[in-house]
């Protein structure tokens, strides 16, 4: 049984004021940003965890980064976790949720799960009240000339909705609006989320959100929310969404959760605002970026770092032995069917095969001038000559520190090793650098990600992306970052090349536009912003008692307060 505390008595240890935090119950606030005005700092280091290309049971990233804030509290440093908050897409479908594992977890793991504060909600709202203002635009006689066929708001739901890709809507005759083909994406994929988490401050909110290209006029000029007249309303309703959430782990220390951008769709890191609160009041921030270092890490450091002006200490990159043996190509991993038992017994080749992956990953952390350090996450079935052999390809690869985590199973225990590790590496000198130039042309940069990070010979163009490359370079907006959209399953757009693919073509399919975030979004290969359910979805398991509390297999962890 875990024991809850307060959250109020978990904020005052990490130096918050009562008139700081607006409590939702016991075990959750939300910190208010007068926070940040607060007098001093401890201008603590700033760690962010990445990964190896994860499969898809995942390979312990938040459980790492869970583990190791604990750890470094444990070793007398003041710590906190700063990680995104779950969709409710992939906890009903197959990934279930997002708060880590074992003895190394955040809580109440059932409220992150599920609504939290209500912050996913907001942006879904927010998101969807900018749509219905464009469709009422075009019944009411379309006074901004806008192209039907150059819309780029879609809606948007958080769960996962295979049926609602592509839909037509209004119809049934003029009463009802413009009928038009449009879809809906997965809250986690709205660029909403995407400049929430970006976002320095309401006035900054409020300034990107006027600045979204919802779509283009006839003549090919931007229409913008501001245009639209619906910015100030937007904001408005994701005015307590941008003050980051509050909460403890599993023993007692804290833990920051803020917005929740998929890093396969766009840019995968939790918020600007959560990082920063964390930097005043503690000696170590660990920030969590999406799956591989390809995805959230790239992005972290080439969208989140360059807008923040914030620069990591290190790099923590996690991997698995499973996860090592499945890039080797010998095994095959099925969704909702067991894992080959094969995998769990030693097979040193199998190990060593699939290593090319974590090679390639490690050359990704450490091409942006930060220290290295690999975390191995073992399970009970990885022997020691497994572990041996990762340690030396590690630190061969350029890995300043390889070490052994063991904090699903031993909590902070489990991972002192690890802290000590990111306390010498964070002592390294770094000479922080960004992947490209923001001068470089679009295709420049899509051609940098490609090659030095997924290890592509080249990038195609479908005629959609191209189309999109050259209205963007017209509308001056050559200049912006690129956020990628691609499989997180292979360091290509091929979810089936494991390992270290080489000699591949990179295909983009399409380029929007991401300007209030910041960025241009392209997709590449069959990557879609709207999930879908698998056969048996995880809801199938879910359900709910006489006194309304939640009936599911993989929560079986009691709480109470102390």
């Amino acid at each position: 049984m875990i024991m809850m505390k307060p959250i109020t008595s978990i904020a005052a240890k990490f130096g918050i004021p009562r008139k700081n935090l607006e409590l939702f119950g016991y075990f959750k606030a939300k910190i208010s940003l007068d926070i940040l005005k607060k007098p001093g700092s401890r201008k603590g280091k700033y760690i962010v965890v990445t990964g190896i290309t994860p499969t898809h049971l995942g390979e312990g990233k938040t459980v790492t980064t869970i583990g190791l804030s604990m750890a470094l509290n444990k070793l007398g440093k003041r710590a906190v976790a700063c990680i995104r908050q779950p969709s409710i897409g992939p906890f009903f479908g197959v990934k279930g949720g997002g708060v880590g594992g074992g003895k190394s977890l955040v809580l109440p793991e059932e409220d992150i799960n599920l609504h939290l504060t209500g912050d996913i909600h907001a942006v879904s709202q927010a998101h969807n009240l900018c749509a219905s203002f464009i469709d009422n635009h075009l019944y009411r006689g379309n006074a901004l000339n806008i192209d039907v066929e150059r819309i780029y708001w879609r809606r948007v739901v958080d769960v996962n909705d295979r049926a609602l890709r592509r839909v037509v809507i209004s119809r049934g005759g003029a009463d009802q609006g413009v009928e038009r083909e449009t879809g809906f994406d997965i809250t986690a994929a709205s660029e909403l989320m995407a400049i929430l988490a970006l976002s320095e401050s309401i006035p900054d909110l409020r300034r990107r959100i006027s600045k979204i290209i919802v779509a283009l006029t006839k003549d090919g000029k931007p229409v913008t929310c501001e245009d639209l007249k619906v910015a100030g309303s937007m904001a408005l309703l994701l005015r307590d969404a941008i003050k980051p959430n509050l909460v403890q782990t599993s023993e007692g220390t804290p833990c920051i959760i803020h917005t929740g951008p998929f890093a396969n769709i766009t840019h995968g890191n939790s918020s600007v605002i959560a990082d920063r609160v964390g930097l005043k009041l503690a000696d170590f921030v660990i920030t969590e970026s999406g799956f591989g270092a390809d995805c959230g890490l790239e992005k972290f450091v080439d969208i989140k770092c360059r807008q923040s002006g914030l620069k990591p200490d290190a790099v923590v990159l996690v991997a698995s032995i499973r996860a090592l043996k499945i890039h080797s190509g010998l095994f095959k991993m099925t969704v909702g069917k067991p894992l080959d038992k094969e995998i769990e017994r030693e097979n040193l080749k199998a190990v060593e095969l699939g290593s090319s992956n974590l090679k390639k990953q490690i050359e990704n952390s450490i091409i942006y001038g930060v220290p290295c350090v690999v975390a191995i996450n073992r399970f009970k079935t990885d022997t020691d000559k497994e572990i041996a052999l990762v340690k030396k390809i590690a630190l061969k690869a350029g890995a300043l520190f390889c070490v052994e985590s063991e904090v699903f199973a031993e909590g902070s225990k489990g991972g002192i090793d690890l802290g000590k590790a990111v306390i010498e590496a964070a002592k390294t000198k770094s000479s922080f650098k960004f992947l490209y130039s923001p001068a470089s042309s679009i295709t420049e940069k899509m051609e940098r990600i490609a090659k030095a990070i997924y290890g592509a010979k080249a990038v195609s163009y479908e005629p959609l992306a191209q189309a999109n490359v050259e209205i963007y370079e017209k509308l001056g907006l050559g200049g912006l970052p690129i956020c990628v959209a691609k499989t997180h399953l292979s360091l290509s757009h091929d979810p089936a090349l494991k390992g270290e693919p080489k000699d591949f073509v990179l295909p983009v399919r399409e380029i929007r536009p991401s300007v209030g975030a910041g960025f241009l979004y392209a997709l590449c290969g069959k990557i879609l912003t709207m999930p879908s359910l698998p056969s048996h979805p995880v809801g199938e398991c879910i359900d709910v008692d006489a006194k309304g509390r939640t009936k599911l297999c993989t929560l079986k962890r009691a709480s109470k307060i102390i």
